[in-house]
């Protein structure tokens, strides 16, 4: 007796996951793991970030500020949804 609960059959399911598995590991089969390509801009930035910044570190210097606006908007980015979520599961008083 067949279930009549499913709304597609279990070959077409099977046959989607199959196809969305392909899809999704299909771009990882080009990257090259331990060997990433280096460019003339990463070499500027480990050159010039303490001289230009005064930051010791490099990712803080490239995050904070040679990409602050970016980071600016990620964190109002984050807020919005943040208040969102608190907006969604706040309790209503009468």
């Amino acid at each position: 007796m067949t279930d009549s609960t499913s709304i597609f059959p279990k070959k077409v399911v099977i046959v989607l996951v199959l196809l969305m598995t392909l899809i999704l590991l299909l771009p990882a089969a080009g990257l090259t793991f331990g060997d990433p390509a280096t460019t003339l801009t990463d070499q500027y930035y480990i050159d010039n970030s303490q001289v230009q910044t005064g930051a010791n570190n490099v990712v803080s210097a490239i995050v904070f500020d040679f990409r602050g606006f970016d980071t600016l908007g990620e964190a109002c980015v984050l807020f919005v949804a943040v208040l969102g979520v608190a907006m969604l599961f706040r309790r209503v008083r009468k």
